[in-house]
């Protein structure tokens, strides 16, 4: 059915909204494209004149399909290389969405996306429509088909997951900036005490290379092997300089809301590693070296000045 203009816009004053939605679904901002697509391909081929609510309609249609999505994901992930973890997202991406509240900036946190993994669809699903959404249980009930007393638990379920494993607190982005910086310091004075002295003593650091860059599958956990890990990360070396073909630029972001530091060869990015930070020092690194995961945020770094980078590494 063909659409109208009024049509065509509709859905597309919408579109910020669902690419938002699914990425926090999805961890992934190409299949959140991809979602929010298939959603306009359900809209032209819909009876519009029935359509009473135009924007729960869509909201219904994309988020089951991101359900489906996240079904059979779960089968390939695990198939995949590596560690798997969710594409960045630089500072001032649209598909971030609504940060307005500290629970939509948490919502879309690199430390909670990785939470939400550990959740089922349904509570994945019920967690980012209220938490960063703000619908109410009675609109999540008739997108998911469920009760709104079964929605209220499922909410419940989920916070609790999400809760049992955050650790992260609100930093701003001057503050993460200097915590980059203060990082990349210790981590290139070619010794471990500097390091271990901004680390929990629990803290880890997963890399996701998605076996098309090296990167360690088990994670490393406590402050000293941590610590031993990135110091050696910032050795130079002519062989990591032709894995990433040159000598990366390291600049200090944010990313998902959080510090993060991003390396850069040639006006492509690299890698980013987000830093989790807690009042007792840094509480994790995650590290996206999988170039699949990397090019909206070249993208994105190619359309913002970032200023000068805190030095070249390797």
């Amino acid at each position: 059915m063909a659409l109208t203009p009024n049509d065509v816009d509709r859905f597309e004053a919408s579109r910020p909204r669902l690419e938002a939605i699914a990425y926090r679904l999805l961890g992934s901002a190409s299949e959140a494209e991809d979602a929010v697509q298939e959603t306009f391909l359900r809209w032209q081929a819909a009876d519009i004149g029935h359509i009473r609510v135009p924007e729960a309609w869509l909201t219904k249609v994309l988020t089951n399909l991101c359900l489906n999505q996240l079904a059979s994901a779960r089968a390939r992930r695990e198939t995949y290389v590596g560690r798997w973890l969710p594409e960045p997202l630089l500072a001032g991406d649209p598909m971030l969405g609504p940060a307005d509240t500290a629970e939509q900036r948490e919502s879309v946190s690199y430390a909670v996306l990785v939470l939400l993994e550990r959740l089922s669809p349904d509570e994945r699903a019920v967690y980012v429509l209220r938490e960063a959404f703000d619908y109410p249980h009675r609109e999540i009930a008739g997108i998911l088909d469920i009760s709104e007393a079964a929605s209220q638990q499922i909410l419940h379920r989920a916070r609790k997951h999400v809760a049992d494993g955050r650790a992260r607190s609100e930093i701003d982005e001057a503050a993460a900036r200097r915590v980059v910086a203060e990082f990349l310091t210790a981590a290139t004075s070619g010794r471990t005490e500097p390091l271990v002295r901004l680390l929990t003593e629990d803290v880890v650091s997963v890399g996701d290379g998605g076996g098309k860059v090296p990167a360690r599958a088990k994670a490393f956990e406590g402050a000293l092997a941590v610590a031993k890990f990135l110091r050696g990360l910032f050795v130079p070396a002519k062989a990591k300089r032709d894995l990433v073909g040159g000598s990366p630029a390291l600049y200090a972001t944010t990313a998902n809301g959080g510090p993060a530091l991003v390396a850069v060869v040639d006006g492509r990015v690299v890698g980013v590693m987000c830093l989790e930070i807690t009042a007792e020092g840094i509480a994790a690194f995650r590290n996206q070296v999988n170039p699949d995961k990397l090019e909206r945020a070249t993208l994105r770094w190619a359309a913002t000045e970032h200023g000068d980078p805190l030095l070249h590494a390797f």
